[in-house]
Order: structure tokens, then C-alpha cells, then sequence
């Protein structure tokens, strides 16, 4: 049975989990909380790929410190795992150490792992105890989930608009909306992505170089550029740094695509409709299969509106200056509605101060929501 100990100590490990970002992807950030007689004993989080899972960490920083692990309880964010993969399997560690208990939020999505680490911990007479603040633990590893569950990332769609949701002027100047402690934000979620995808508009109007600028330790994510007709300019800020990808149609120029090859820039070549429009779903699907979990789209309004309305989009990080633009550009371009009953709903996550700025995330309200 639950008690409110538990959930402490998985907000704990919720916490601990935290700190595995941005550096454990494309593996879940997970966290682990040793504790016995209700205080702590050690605590870890997932490493780097390759390097230890959560609860390896904990239970190596209790041995350090010359604290027995015997007994005691581990509150873990994700079910343990049960297979040998670049890392042992941590069921087994945690069996082998003689942990008396195990606490977990959710259980892996992963098929090689769903109730195994758990039937193991049981059949070797560990007490178990499963689905403690599993709503909190599957918002910390909804990009994991996303991946394993619908073999596409996690999109969060950013932007910055003006309280009449314009993000730029009629002419198309749009450079500051917001201040500076809110570009700065935006910089975070770049870094706590895999992947960020813009399109060939974007690219022509501002040159963005789309890395993250902070200090710390991060890595860039890989940028990926929908570009049906090869037309990104070789002399491109985007071309900088990180990998870029662009995504092309049989029908691009050969030497276009030829020198942006030699300008560094990796092809893939996508089919497309009747339209010349390519499979949005099928990009993303591209896109998880290399490795990119969490995907932040940094759109223009068509795009942008062609994700929604294609209901691709899971999260809208949306960067909102108290400023009245009048005539402008649209944070997306979708179809007329007609009926209220038409109107996509969103939900209300959190609504943060930043500098003069407001930040909001939103997720899509399902239908039980109303």
C-alpha cells in the first residue's frame, strides 16, 4: 500500500531524475532514491549512453560512502531493467545487493523491459510497489514514451507572439518580440532536445543558426531543415556547428543538393505528394529512428499550422510579451473554423513569469477533459 512517505520519495527521485538532463539521451532521465528507516541513504540518476542507469548510481554512491544497502527501500522514477544491454541489468543489481523494497512510478514502455524488471524483483522476493506519482513520472519521460510507444518524438512547438499573438510584424520584423531573459529560457528547451526542426521559410527570413548559447554543459541538438527544393544558401548560418539535415524531394536541383553536401549539410530525400507536400508523420518518424526523442519546432506559421492541423503537435511552449501588434504575422496559419465546436482545446500546464515575459505551456486536452 501507498503511503505519503512513498510519494515524498518519489518526488525525490522525480527531482534527482532532473538532474540527468540534458546529457542522457536518448535515454530516459531517470532518478533513484535509496532509503532506509525513512532517511536517505544515497541517491543517482542516469548517466551519459553507456554509462550507469539510475539505480547503479545510487547503490555505488551508498558503497562509497560506506552505507549498507542491504534492506533498504529504492524509489525509482522507471521500472527497473530486466536485460543486459551497454549496461548490466539494474533488477538484478538491486537483487543482488539485498534491497528489501522497490518503489516505482511507471512502468518502461520498452517491450524487452515491460513487467519483467518487476516479475524479476518479485520472484526473488523483493516487495514491490508500482504506479506511485505515475502521472508526474510519465511527464518527466513523455519523450521516452513517445518514442516507445508511437515510434515518434515528443514535439513541442515554440514560439513568441505578442498578447494579440502576432510573432512579427506585417513587414516580417520580429527580432525582439520578447526580452532577453525569455530568449534565454527558449535556449534551455533547445538544449533539452534532441532535435529541432524548422522550415526553408524560416531559413530565407532569419538565418538562424538554431544551437544553444548557454553556459554549461549540453550538446547540440541536430537540426533538421524541410527544404522540398534544396534552396537552404550554402553561405547559411544553420550550415554551423551541429549536424543538419535537410529534408528534400526527388524534384530538388542535383547541384543544389550536390553543394549543400559539400557544404557539409546531410541529404534525405522524401517523397511527396501530389501537392509537392511531404508526410509530416513520416518526417517525425524519420526523425525517431535517429535517436531524438524530445523535438522542439521552431516553425513559421505555416508549418507551425500544418503540425497542428495535422495533430502532430503534443506540447506549445509559447513566450508571450505584453505587447499589442496589430497587423502581423500569425502564429499559424490553419483552416477557417466555422463552429465553436471546431476549435482545438488546449490545456494549461504552467504559466511562469520570465522577465517582463510570460511563459506558457500547453499540452492538447483529450476528449474526457472536455
Amino acid at each position: 500500500m501507498m503511503s505519503c512517505n512513498d510519494v515524498y520519495w518519489m518526488h525525490e527521485a522525480l527531482k534527482e531524475g532532473r538532474k540527468a538532463l540534458p546529457l542522457c539521451a536518448p535515454n530516459p532521465a531517470v532518478g533513484c532514491v535509496l532509503v532506509r528507516d525513512g532517511k536517505e541513504i544515497s541517491r543517482g540518476h542516469t548517466q551519459r549512453p553507456g554509462g550507469n542507469h539510475a539505480e547503479i548510481e545510487a547503490i555505488e554512491a551508498a558503497l562509497k560512502a560506506q552505507r549498507p544497502v542491504r534492506g533498504a527501500t529504492a524509489y525509482v522514477t522507471l521500472e527497473p531493467c530486466s536485460h543486459q544491454g551497454r549496461t548490466p541489468a539494474c533488477a538484478k543489481r538491486l537483487i543482488a545487493e539485498g534491497i528489501g523494497r522497490v518503489v516505482y512510478a511507471v512502468k518502461d514502455p520498452n517491450p524487452l523491459v515491460c513487467g519483467k524488471g518487476d516479475a524479476m524483483l518479485r520472484e526473488a522476493g523483493i516487495a514491490v510497489l508500482s504506479g506511485v506519482c505515475e502521472d508526474e513520472a510519465r511527464e518527466a519521460h513523455a519523450g521516452f514514451f513517445s518514442h516507445m510507444m508511437r515510434r515518434r518524438p515528443w514535439v513541442r512547438l515554440k514560439t513568441a507572439a505578442s498578447l494579440d499573438g502576432r510573432t512579427a510584424l506585417e513587414n516580417g520584423v520580429s527580432q525582439w518580440i520578447t526580452g532577453s531573459a525569455a530568449r534565454e529560457d527558449a535556449h534551455r528547451y533547445r538544449a533539452l532536445s534532441q532535435g529541432i526542426l524548422t522550415g526553408i521559410g524560416t531559413i530565407l527570413a532569419d538565418n538562424p543558426q538554431l544551437n544553444v548559447r548557454l553556459t554549461g554543459e549540453f550538446i547540440n541538438p541536430t537540426k533538421y531543415i524541410i527544404d522540398p527544393r534544396a534552396q537552404t544558401p550554402i553561405a547559411s548560418a544553420v550550415l554551423g556547428g551541429a549536424k543538419t539535415v535537410l529534408f528534400v524531394s526527388s524534384a530538388a536541383p542535383k547541384d543544389s543538393v550536390a553543394a549543400l553536401k559539400q557544404a557539409g549539410a546531410e541529404i534525405l530525400t522524401m517523397p511527396t505528394d501530389q501537392s509537392g507536400h511531404f508526410d509530416l508523420k513520416r518526417i517525425l518518424e524519420t526523425i525517431d529512428g535517429r535517436g531524438v526523442n524530445d523535438l522542439l519546432l521552431e516553425t513559421g506559421a505555416r508549418l507551425s499550422g500544418a503540425f497542428l492541423q495535422a495533430g502532430l503537435v503534443d506540447e506549445l511552449l509559447v513566450y508571450m510579451a505584453p505587447a499589442l501588434i496589430g497587423p502581423g504575422m500569425p502564429f499559424a496559419n490553419m483552416d477557417t473554423k466555422t463552429r465553436m465546436d471546431q476549435v482545438d482545446r488546449w490545456r494549461f500546464v504552467s504559466v511562469t513569469p520570465i522577465g517582463d515575459d510570460v511563459r506558457l505551456i500547453l499540452k492538447k486536452k483529450t476528449e474526457h477533459e472536455g
